[in-house]
């Protein structure tokens, strides 16, 4: 990740800023639920597995509830109580014809038809108008060269979609996953149910902390899997059940390390730490470069205000991290100079187009802001409050929830669609903003 170039700013604090941070300052310590990425994954590999898996605190959100409801569509045995989840493995794959709907899921709607796909029937997949407008093309035309008999029913390259499954051979494939590392995901976790294994050359790739995510998981599971560059080999082989505990999530920790960093106060995150999975922990890294105090441990991360009592500005390469891209934009005006964010083009084609969702709602709340195809440039300003339009997205209402603590009086048009990923944030984010300092 680039170093920022830090940017000299007015001295001194913001309007309404807090007291800049005490050495005496409380740590307060947040229970994050379990990742939403990794709890995906898992019920995938859960599936393909051979015997019976048990995942551990997975998340409980509407993806994660909808991926698992999927599971149930395709003829696979789930059983959940609220901290363990049991699946049913049908190492063979579905059998049998089945509707999908896949909710607003992206990890849903990408990975469910790759693993019907394995199988045997017919399966149709089908999504939210938000999930209908976001790209599988790379992933299908993918699909398509392996032999897997598919048709879009509607937009080439977008759900709805129907698979006419009778297993994977396996062989050598072409990926573009400039878009989203998702496609390559699915493919990586197909690998092992082929006949013949899967030798997979990439030609880009975004995101590619999410990729050592899946190869890690994927391991666990039993699979061999090996990376020479931008070529992937998955051999045949399938995959083993396991007992696999589901780290908290990253980029849902984001907020309130975020929230430490600009409140002046501070705040601990037990479950994450130096072996953590997920490449959004490198968040407190940016965080960090702009003057936070940070501490990673083995089994804990510790997020405190700056020194100073404010961040520095600077230009920030966020492609790996592009999840944790609102979090810092929601925080940029409170930074002593520019905060360039570079390098989220594919930020545009998530569940909005989250630049322009942000620029817009920092431009509503009074904050000078500049963009470009793939970058965000946001000024120091002293925000005011105003209604933030969530566009159904979760991110952008966590992310602003943040700023809300600088600026009480900021509303959401959608609160609620929190729940794609964390039911309750709003109680948890409004008892962490209540504790006494």
């Amino acid at each position: 990740m680039e170093r920022p170039r830090t940017l000299r700013g007015r001295q001194g604090r913001i309007a309404g800023a807090p007291t800049p941070t005490r050495k005496d300052a409380p740590v307060t310590v947040v229970e994050v639920p379990g990742s939403k990425s990794v709890t995906a994954r898992a019920l995938f590999l859960a599936a393909a597995a051979e015997g019976t898996t048990t995942l551990l605190r997975p998340l409980a959100s509407d993806d994660t509830e909808g991926f698992a409801e999927g599971l149930l569509k395709l003829g696979y045995r789930v059983e959940r109580e609220e901290r363990e989840w049991r699946i049913e493995g049908r190492p063979q794959g579905p059998a049998g014809d089945a509707e999908v709907y896949c909710r607003d899921g992206a990890t849903t709607a990408r990975f469910l038809p790759v693993l019907a796909a394995a199988g045997r029937g017919s399966y149709r997949f089908d999504a939210s108008a938000q999930m209908r407008r976001r790209p599988l093309g790379p992933l299908t035309a993918a699909l398509r060269d392996l032999g897997v008999r598919l048709h879009h029913e509607e937009q080439e390259g977008h759900h709805p979609l129907r698979i006419d499954a009778d297993g994977v051979a396996g062989g050598e494939v072409t990926l573009d996953a400039g878009l989203s590392s998702q496609y390559l995901t699915a493919l990586l976790l197909l690998g092992p149910l082929t006949r013949d294994g899967l030798r997979i050359t990439v030609t880009d790739l975004v995101s590619a902390p999410y990729v050592e995510i899946t190869l890690a998981m994927m391991r666990s599971f039993g699979a061999a899997v090996e990376r020479d560059g931008n070529v992937f080999t998955v051999p045949a082989g399938g995959y083993r059940a396991a007992a696999y505990p589901v780290e908290p999530d990253a980029s849902t920790a984001s907020y309130f390390f975020a929230a430490a960093a600009v409140t002046g106060r501070e705040v601990t995150v037990p479950g994450l730490g130096r072996g953590a999975l997920q490449g959004d922990l490198r968040f407190v890294e940016v965080l960090e470069r702009l003057g936070a105090r940070v501490s990673v441990e083995a089994d804990r991360v510790t997020v405190a205000g700056p020194a100073g009592g404010m961040l520095s500005g600077g230009t920030v390469n966020m492609r790996d991290i592009s999840d944790t891209m609102p979090t810092l934009a929601a925080i940029a005006p409170f930074a002593a100079g520019p905060i360039r964010i570079v390098d989220v083009y594919n930020t545009r084609i998530k569940e909005c187009d989250r630049l322009d969702a942000c620029a817009q709602n920092l431009r509503r709340l009074g904050v000078d802001v500049a963009t470009g195809r793939d970058w965000i440039e946001i000024r120091p300003g002293n925000p005011a409050p105003a209604e933030i339009a969530t566009h159904g997205d979760h991110r952008i209402v966590m992310s602003f929830a943040v700023t809300g603590l600088r600026t009480p009086g900021i509303t959401f048009d959608d609160p609620g669609c929190v729940r794609k990923t964390f039911p309750d944030f709003h109680q948890a984010f409004a008892a962490w903003a209540a504790t006494e300092d």
